[in-house]
């Protein structure tokens, strides 16, 4: 039962993944690049590193795993906050096309 709860795992999260590079891809402008580089790739990576805990056996692995899924959650909304502010002070953001400027 845990090989397929892993398998599971293993294979949304691939697909999350690819989803977020076929956003990367395909939509058009800064911040909805950045929605895609962050949120599906996020959840995929640690659905990924969740598949991969549940096969592993070595706790110090197991830390690894956990620390990795950790800096990942951290940093990655950090970046794309980054991203979308300085995107937005140097101008390639179209400012008609937004709902609420709160930054005007």
């Amino acid at each position: 039962m845990i090989d397929v709860i892993a398998g599971a795992c293993l294979i949304l999260g691939a697909f999350l993944a690819l989803v977020a590079g076929i956003g990367l891809v395909r939509f058009p402008d800064v911040l909805t690049r950045m929605h895609a580089a962050t949120k599906p790739q996020s959840l995929g990576i640690v659905l990924v590193l969740i598949g991969l805990a549940l096969r592993v056996d070595d706790r110090g692995a197991l830390t690894l795993i956990a620390l990795a899924g950790i800096f990942q959650l951290v940093t990655a909304p950090v970046a794309a906050h980054m991203v979308g502010r300085a995107a937005f002070r140097a101008g390639h953001v179209d400012r008609a096309s937004l709902a609420r400027d709160d930054l005007a």
